[in-house]
């Protein structure tokens, strides 16, 4: 085993050796992305190549204001139904197509059509486009969305090439084309994202590579390695436990920001056959294991302290946080109460998670746990696009996985807790849930927008269909060559105006 490990590591620090030159950025990435289609992907590593591959029609900056991309200019109707955007003249995508009010209609449409679609519960509330002129388009509401311009700085707002797209339907991802800074040249799954420079890019000036190549690393010890060796620019997602080491490492740099998302456990409670079980049919159950854990010993041991503990799909420092809800502490013993009120005592359960040695150890620390309260935990693990692949599918019974975070609260908690959620692969459906976290969507009133996600984190705290473990803090490692780097709390890698020095 140890032989083996080692031939690992090897071949790990010699990834990408071929492609090292100099005007190739070369990124470390802790999973290997999903489809690369903005309309049917769900991984936040996928998020991280479309900020080189697809431009949005807006973006966020590092203090989460939104800030025009695609459209330079927007404004709403005084009934709230209706957006114009102005949009960014002289842009085509990589196949030549321009960009123009057609092709945001088009994109608005395939987002809400194409059967793969993800996209579909972000952009519901979308009725129509009228295109008013070649660079003007108005978005035609069947009710107020105030979360709308925040979908539309995510992937609901990525613009790919209507005649590509036309072209290739749901195989798309396999050649995407957009008119992002980087035009996609290959992909070897679980080995390499290459993209090439743009040349037509409208911001060419701001990018400094002629390429970027995107290299799924697994194992952050390994990822590390790998940048120490000068095999790769940069990686995401440090493992806490390394800080300390890259601060004291004179030829590295640490950059961090404090995420929007969230880690949890997602419970199967109404997905198929495998929804049956006590874990999945009796909130108590899931409860007991939440109370049994204790959040601020797991981020010590895990982590080192770096993250934060958390129960809600907002972290604790957030405005939209609950705190008539705070972070439990451990209790065992109510644990075993509910357990017994449940008839639940000595129960088992499967837990899935990503075969990361980090998600390994976080399972383990919480198996622990679980056990002093009666709750055997059986850790399943799995490839992360396999993981996500049965989770959707239905085939779990717990399922370890996180969000990244968006800048609306709306982002964190509608597509995961109503009923026809595009990412509520839970299946939990509560009629009043959904009434809450639509009323949320209608209003520009952040007061009213707050009584209302609070009302819906009380019914959760009770059903608990998500059990949340903590919220990330983003942490990047560079080559102390790579310069101009910005970190943003989505963790996403922009690379305009980043370059490589001597």
């Amino acid at each position: 085993m140890l032989h083996k490990k080692i031939l690992t590591l090897a071949a790990a620090l010699m990834v990408s050796a071929s492609w090292v030159h100099a005007a190739d950025l070369r990124i470390g990435l802790a999973e290997d992305p999903d489809v690369l289609d903005p309309d049917q992907s769900r991984t936040f590593v996928g998020r991280i190549v479309y900020a080189s591959l697809c431009d949005k029609l807006v973006d966020i900056t590092p203090a989460l204001e939104i800030t025009p991309m695609l459209a330079t200019g927007w404004s709403w109707s005084d009934d709230g139904m209706a957006l114009t955007m102005t949009l960014r003249e002289g842009v085509t995508f990589h196949d030549g197509t321009p960009f123009n009010a057609e092709a945001v209609a088009y994109n608005i449409n395939r987002s809400k059509t194409l059967e793969e679609s993800r996209r579909k519960s972000e952009v519901a509330s979308i009725e129509s486009t009228t295109v008013v002129g070649e660079y003007t388009i108005q978005i035609n509401l069947s009710k107020p969305d105030a979360t709308l311009i925040a979908q539309l700085a995510d992937r609901a707002g990525m613009m790919v090439s209507p005649t590509a797209a036309a072209a290739a339907g749901a195989e798309f991802g396999l050649a995407p084309v957009c008119s992002g800074p980087f035009a996609f040249k290959e992909r070897v799954q679980q080995d390499r994202i290459v993209l090439e420079k743009f040349p037509a890019y409208w911001n060419a000036d701001a990018i400094n590579f002629d390429s970027v190549t995107f290299l799924p690393i697994i194992d952050g010890t390994v990822r590390l390695a790998n940048l120490r060796a000068g095999d790769i620019d940069m990686l995401e997602r440090l493992s806490a436990t390394d800080v300390a080491s890259v601060k004291a490492d004179a030829a590295l740099g640490l950059e961090q920001a404090v995420s929007l998302g969230y880690q949890g456990i997602t419970v199967n409670v109404n997905n198929g056959d495998r929804a049956n079980t006590p874990f999945g049919k009796d909130s108590r159950v899931r409860r007991a294991l939440s109370l049994a854990i204790d959040r601020e010993a797991m981020n010590q041991v895990v982590f080192d302290g770096v993250m934060a503990p958390g129960n809600q799909a907002f972290p604790p420092n957030s405005p939209w946080y609950d705190t008539a809800f705070p972070v439990p502490a451990r209790d065992v013993e109510a644990a075993k109460a509910l357990l017994a009120e449940a008839g639940a005592e000595g129960i088992t359960v499967e837990i899935q998670t990503s075969n990361d040695p980090v998600n390994q150890q976080l399972m383990q620390v919480i198996q622990a746990m679980a056990a002093d309260a009666g709750i055997t935990i059986n850790i399943v693990s799995k490839e992360f696009t396999t993981q996500l692949s049965e989770q959707t599918a239905g085939n779990y019974q717990g399922s370890q996985i996180g969000w990244s975070g968006r800048v609306d609260p709306d982002g964190n908690i509608h597509a995961f807790m109503t009923c026809e959620g595009g990412l509520n692969d839970s299946k939990y459906c509560n009629p009043e849930v959904d009434a809450l976290l639509n009323t949320a969507r209608t209003s520009n009133d952040l007061a009213a927008r707050k009584i209302s996600y609070d009302a819906a984190s009380a019914i959760l705290a009770e059903d608990m269909p998500i059990i949340y473990l903590y919220h990330q803090t983003w942490l990047w490692a560079l080559s102390n060559k790579v310069a101009g780097y910005t970190p943003y709390p989505d963790g996403m890698i922009r690379l305009q105006g980043v370059s490589l020095t001597e």
